[in-house]
């Protein structure tokens, strides 16, 4: 089992860029993309409500739980 992360998607719908996110979100482009491709191991509250905010999304668009 894994979580997935869907970000990109959402950034594509909502058709905003890597470096607009961070800025609004107030994160590295570093950090953003490390979370993107899955290479953060875990994001604060604080962080994903921020993301939420700036994408007009709900936590459960940026995650899904997928069996392997």
């Amino acid at each position: 089992m894994a979580i997935v992360i869907r970000l990109d998607r959402i950034m594509a719908d909502r058709k905003m860029s890597l470096n607009e996110l961070a800025e609004k979100v107030g994160m590295t482009n570093v950090n953003l993309s490390n979370l993107k491709t899955g290479k953060m191991k875990g994001i604060r509250f604080e962080t994903m409500n921020a993301i939420c905010e700036a994408l007009n999304c709900q936590p459960g668009d940026l995650f899904e739980h997928v069996n392997e």
